[in-house]
């Protein structure tokens, strides 16, 4: 019996001197990252960490899983930098990789966390959670039966996850809405369309952006071209609603098709030799023609890059309501074991020099969705309404 407890004994100490070594790495790392903290603090807390662990460990009502543990803790650490810095496993990694090739199965919806709630920063076009009324915005309290308070965004987004064709209940709190909100979803296949078009009164091109991926400028341009060729068009009509970005370099190509100069976009990192910024070719593909810009809260990211250049040159006038503020870059950079992490590595300015972090880009003309029943470019769209009887006079 001897034996065996102090087998056992020197088989916990092995454990929590393994996430013991784990940890100093991990606090060692954020000490770099910290230089207001001091390495005797940081020790400190590397002893207070690992007595908190063998104290639950050894007193928690249940036995604790420490890699899951682990995974946790390391996402805390990123999570405290900013809402957008996260862990992922490799199983999330794979995930992700097939969810940006364009199709995948889900409820179609961006989410981030802000202040510990999982916040929806956009739903996509046609999907299921558009379909059901799901709006940018929107705080996610509940999955089925379980509270999302508390949980990590990893968390919260591995319980929307099932097979195709399964049900989902999930409950949201709106601002300016006094009772909560239940969705009842039920998962679909999810394809993204990233440029969609269509032709008002014979002169008005509308372009609706959905996503910034790596074909979006090379799509808008060929739709430019064909609105040019093919119809008398003098209006055009550029539509960032429930966009919540994506890639940096298309942003600056698209921004660039409708300014003939100045900068576009500026980015600072900690290294100022990383510093960059981003400036117009000549050439304005639609020559000058009327350009409006359609913009809400679930314009995020690169689509306040673009609706905040155009505005600050005085290219496009902006239609709708305050955008989201997401005004960092993440990076996916990738782990020894598969996973990667996505980290915030820059902050993005306008050619003003503001930044739209938390702030957003603010419409020239503000115009609200008219109710819960707005869906974009139907009869219910009442921004769209108002920005081609803008153009019509």
């Amino acid at each position: 019996m001897v034996r065996t407890n102090t087998k056992r004994k020197i088989n916990d100490m092995k454990n929590n001197f393994k996430i013991f070594l784990i940890f100093i790495i991990i606090f060692l790392t954020f000490t770099k990252i910290t230089s207001n903290a001091s390495e005797e603090d940081i020790y400190n807390k590397i002893d207070l960490f690992s007595e908190v662990l063998d104290k639950i460990n050894k007193e928690y009502v249940e036995e604790v899983n420490q890699s899951d543990a682990m995974d946790a803790a390391i996402n805390g650490v990123l999570q405290s930098l900013d809402p957008y810095s996260s862990y992922m496993s490799p199983e999330m990694l794979e995930e992700m990789q097939t969810e940006t090739s364009g199709e995948f199965g889900g409820l179609g919806i961006e989410v981030g966390m802000e202040a510990g709630v999982v916040k929806v920063i956009s739903p996509i076009d046609s999907s299921p959670a558009y379909k059901a009324g799901v709006k940018a915005g929107d705080y996610i309290v509940k999955i089925n039966d379980i509270q999302v308070q508390g949980k990590t965004l990893t968390e919260a987004v591995d319980l929307m996850r099932g097979p195709v064709g399964s049900d989902i209940e999930i409950t949201v709190r709106r601002r300016g809405v006094k009772k909560s909100i239940i969705f009842k979803i039920t998962r679909e296949i999810i394809k993204v369309a990233s440029v969609k078009t269509e032709l008002f009164n014979s002169d008005v091109a509308y372009i609706r952006l959905t996503s910034f991926n790596e074909n979006s400028s090379n799509q808008i341009k060929e739709k430019i071209n064909e609105f040019k060729n093919k119809n008398k068009v003098e209006h055009f009509i550029l539509d960032l609603r429930n966009n919540p970005g994506g890639l940096l370099s298309q942003a600056i190509k698209i921004s660039d098709f409708f300014l003939d100069n100045g900068e576009i976009v500026s980015t600072k990192s900690r290294k100022g030799k990383e510093n960059r910024k981003w400036f117009a070719k000549k050439g304005d593909i639609i020559n000058g023609d009327t350009l409006i810009v359609l913009i809400n809260y679930g314009s995020a990211s690169a689509s306040e890059i673009v609706a905040g250049a155009l505005k600050d040159h005085k290219r496009a006038i902006l239609i709708g309501e305050n955008t989201y503020g997401k005004g960092s870059v993440q990076s996916i950079i990738p782990l020894n074991n598969r996973g990667a992490i996505r980290l915030t590595v820059s902050k993005y300015y306008l050619p003003s020099g503001k930044s739209i972090s938390e702030v957003g880009v603010v419409p020239d003309i503000e115009i609200t969705e008219q109710n819960d029943q707005f869906r974009i470019n139907t009869e219910t769209d009442n921004q769209l309404e108002y920005a081609l009887k803008l153009i019509n006079g």
